[in-house]
């Protein structure tokens, strides 16, 4: 029998993993505005529509750096370990590197194929791509 809404909620409070996907929310959000300010600029003032993905990189670039910071020391506070030197930073760069190539084909799809305005794809890549992060940076990156 699945547990109900309740019991899962306190579940997941006594676990810890409530505490962490409200403060992955809010650090994801902080990011997302980091990236909304490089992306948006470059998109209306460098790259034309069409070549809107170019402008992901850099975003990322800027986003990712503010991320890790947000992250390791908010978001996943207390959970897991901490180690020293280069590996973990190079896995929370590849785990965001995925979050970022999803993010990049929702907008090359849907400014280069659907026409839509650079910011439609916004959304739907933040969507999709938190939930992805989320998932791997608790299992992997600060497991």
């Amino acid at each position: 029998m699945a547990m109900e809404a309740p019991a899962r909620l306190a579940a997941m409070r006594d676990s810890g993993m409530l505490g962490q996907m409200i403060r992955f929310g809010i650090a994801g959000g902080i990011s997302t505005l980091i990236y909304s300010a490089v992306y948006l600029p470059l998109t209306a003032f460098v790259f034309p529509r069409a070549q809107a993905v170019y402008a992901v990189p850099f975003a990322f670039a800027v986003a990712v750096t503010a991320g890790f910071f947000l992250h390791s020391r908010w978001s996943f506070r207390g959970h897991g370990t901490r180690r020293r030197g280069g590996w973990q930073q190079a896995q929370f760069v590849a785990v965001q590197a995925s979050g970022m190539a999803l993010n990049a084909l929702i907008t090359w799809i849907g400014t280069a194929h659907f026409g839509l305005p650079a910011w439609a794809p916004l959304l739907p890549a933040v969507a999709l791509a938190t939930i992805l992060t989320f998932i791997l940076n608790r299992w992997l990156v600060f497991a």
